[in-house]
């Protein structure tokens, strides 16, 4: 038989597990489903009855945390300790109305933690959501457009690692978001983006608005997250906001004309470092974009049947022909490559071991300087070439644009100049109709090849001493 007595204070202090036993229950009779649960180690009130035919039990708590009557504070009338008798009722209650008191019990915890979620996710910051969203984004982004976000966002401080104009600091400036990452995202609204925007675009037109489109695209990525959906204002970048705050966008026109061609070469060709020269030659005459032939490794290099695989940010993988001049320069560069440096004369014993085992570069344009082990920046070398050559302002984006313009001169279709430069379909022909081999696109891209280097006054390697495959 149970023990069954009327709690108390006294008797649930001095009441112990029995000799031998894991746990003993001292039952009470005004509440016949309250007991006290003593173990070797601690005593709490547990609630037992059953329902369906089930017993089921449950742990009220500790007795040191509820006692068998409600105790207040007589100053403030605060509840100290809650009733465990008056719990024992309530549950009981809940059973004769058919309803599992652990079933209630979960619903409960489960409106505390959601209470609880929806608090944190009010207090989300921007910089918070930011961080989430380079990384959901990683996958699906270049090296260079998640670099230019993650710089956006950059607290500044650091030394420079290049040269400084006179009266510029000695650290790198926050970058133009960074003012905006301690907000909380809820804060995020219409007024608090113009008031960053405006004296953002009076200072730098140019980044403003490639920073506002950057924003804008994080907010409507929130604004579809279950996470952030609801506390994001969707309409924080607005339309009228950018049309009234920020430049008009102008169409870029800078191309090389063809009598600039001869100057543009030969300056280019001066340089000083073969990689610069050779890259800058092989984006004019591809018309690639800037990362995607600085991101092109040897694997991607076929010389035997005259390929380049790039990394296509439209179609994730291209290949365009290797024509005889880009084949040259690829050649030396390949030579240079596989060429290991010249050892000191006098060298340590302990400075040999030490020293890394030298490798060749997988980069097809190598630096020895970056980190990367690849060409980071070829627009000082291009600036200095342009300079020299008295040439007007062009960036590296014109050369593709120059690629597209100049191949018009030898009639070539517009379909098969797009497909070699990797934009995308435009027409129904195109997407569904066109399905060009590279043998043909060679045809034309060697042909384009050939009357830029005639232009400029240079005379095009044929197959055989350019080091590629002769097809009979």
């Amino acid at each position: 038989m149970p023990k069954r007595e009327r709690l108390t204070p006294e008797r649930i202090r001095r009441y112990t597990c029995d000799a031998g036993a894991k746990q003993s229950f001292l039952w009470d009779t005004e509440a016949p489903r309250l007991a006290v649960r003593a173990t070797a180690g601690a005593k709490s009130f547990i609630f037992e009855s059953k329902l369906n035919r089930q017993t089921i039990r449950i742990t009220i708590g500790d007795v040191r945390a509820w006692g068998i009557e409600e105790e207040c504070d007589k100053t403030t009338g605060e509840v100290i300790r809650p009733s465990a008798r008056q719990e024992a009722r309530r549950l009981q209650t809940l059973i004769d109305q058919g309803i599992d008191p652990r079933q209630e019990r979960a619903e409960r915890i489960a409106v505390v933690e959601a209470k609880r979620e929806e608090a944190t996710r009010q207090q989300a910051t921007v910089g918070e959501a930011w961080t989430v969203y380079l990384e959901a984004r990683r996958p699906k982004w270049g090296e260079r457009h998640m670099l230019n976000h993650e710089n956006m966002a950059k607290a500044g401080g650091e030394p420079r690692t290049r040269g400084r104009r006179r009266g510029e600091s000695a650290t790198t400036q926050p970058g133009p978001l960074h003012s905006l990452l301690a907000l909380r995202l809820s804060d995020l609204d219409a007024d608090a983006v113009k008031a960053w925007l405006e004296p953002l675009a009076q200072r730098t037109p140019t980044q403003a608005a490639q920073t506002y489109r950057a924003l804008r695209a994080f907010v409507a990525w929130c604004a579809d997250r279950p996470e952030y959906r609801g506390i994001v204002h969707a309409d924080a970048c607005n339309r009228r906001m950018a049309r009234d705050t920020l430049p008009k966008a102008r169409a870029k026109d800078d191309c090389l004309q063809r009598e600039q061609l001869p100057l543009w070469f030969e300056h280019v060709r001066r340089l000083s470092n073969p990689v610069h020269g050779a890259y800058l030659q092989a984006l004019l005459i591809t018309g690639a974009r800037r990362e995607e032939l600085a991101g092109l490794k040897w694997d991607d290099v076929d010389f035997q049947w005259k390929s380049l695989t790039i990394r296509d940010k439209v179609e994730g993988e291209r290949t365009i022909p290797l024509t005889p001049h880009v084949a040259a320069l690829l050649r030396d560069l390949k030579a240079r490559n596989e060429t290991p440096p010249k050892k000191p004369r006098k060298l340590r014993q302990s400075d040999a071991e030490d020293a890394p085992e030298w490798k060749p570069s997988p980069w097809v344009f190598s630096s020895r300087t970056a980190a990367s082990g690849r060409l980071q920046e070829p627009r000082i070398g291009h600036n200095k070439a342009l300079t020299a050559a008295g040439l007007p302002a062009l960036s590296l984006h014109g050369l593709r644009r120059s690629f597209g313009t100049l191949a018009e001169w030898v009639e070539c279709p517009a379909g098969i100049s797009a497909q070699i430069m990797g934009h995308k379909p435009s027409a129904i022909a195109e997407k569904h109709y066109r399905r060009r081999p590279l043998d043909l696109l060679r045809q034309w891209h060697t042909k384009i090849e050939g009357w830029i280097l005639e232009q400029a006054g240079i005379e095009q390697p044929t197959e055989e001493q350019a080091g590629l495959r002769v097809v009979a």
